[in-house]
């Protein structure tokens, strides 16, 4: 088993490079910045980003919408059909924990879409690639395997992903609903959306904050992986007719809540 496709990596080859500069920074001291909305930065943020919109532009002329370069005019924005989503460091509360949950993430968004996507977890040496249409694969030390999601089966234990750094009462809300026993799987960054990629949870609903550029490499992986990605109707949290979450199609980088499911 293996990844072919020559974008694909290409992209995994600049978000392991970028993870290779966090790493640097990870494994002494490093300093800590709040960003105005009070959000923590750190060195391996700004290293990271600069080392992905380098790599990007190397190999595409498509436009790039990163988290440490966000101040992009909507009117600028709104006409991209094809561009680049990044965050060079998801997760930056676990970096800082150095609990090892936290992520490059690079997609590429297409129409609205994310249709191919790179998470790298550079402290676990994991990484996840996906490609809609083309399939699901994960990456470690042993090699690399192709990741599907898993539809719950009748009396099996709900598995159920939620937060280390984020946790809200309307959880136990969604798991009532759910019926029978259900089981939290406790996860950072963008590595939850991967959870069920590749089978091990059920649901991920997120019923907190998350901006675009936190969600689209992972949810590229989650479509691809055979997943879906959906607004949360809050009148029906498990609406399976619910409305796909898109990107840039609103002046707000914010998502709204969303949930992935096998």
């Amino acid at each position: 088993m293996a990844i072919t496709d020559p974008l694909a990596l290409q992209v995994l080859a600049i978000a392991k490079d970028a993870g290779a500069k966090i790493m640097e920074i990870y494994q002494r001291d490093f300093a800590v910045y709040e960003k105005q909305d009070t959000s923590p930065l750190t060195e391996a943020d700004l290293a990271a980003h600069k080392c992905i919109v380098a790599g990007l532009e190397a190999i595409s002329d498509l436009p790039i919408l990163s988290e440490e370069s966000a101040d992009i005019p909507w009117e600028e924005r709104k006409t991209w059909n094809q561009y680049w989503l990044v965050d060079p460091l998801d997760g930056t509360k676990e970096f800082i924990k150095k609990n090892g949950e936290f992520t490059v993430n690079i997609a590429l968004i297409d129409g609205g879409k994310p249709v191919m996507g790179v998470v790298y977890a550079p402290a676990l040496a994991k990484s996840y690639v996906g490609i809609v249409g083309q399939g699901a694969w994960a990456e470690t030390a042993e090699g690399v395997s192709a990741i599907s999601a898993k539809v719950h089966s009748e009396g099996e234990v709900w598995k159920v992903v939620g937060s280390r750094s984020h946790q809200s009462p309307e959880i136990k809300n969604l798991l009532d609903l759910l019926g029978g026993e259900s089981e939290l799987v406790a996860m950072g960054s963008s590595l939850k959306l991967c959870l069920v990629a590749e089978g091990e949870a059920h649901l991920y609903p997120r019923l907190g904050p998350t901006s675009e550029w936190d969600t689209g490499a992972a949810h590229a992986v989650a479509l691809a992986a055979g997943a879906n990605v959906t607004v949360l109707d809050g009148a029906n949290p498990l609406n399976p007719d619910a409305e796909a979450l898109t990107y840039n199609q609103k002046e707000s980088v914010l998502n709204p809540y969303f949930l992935v499911s096998a």
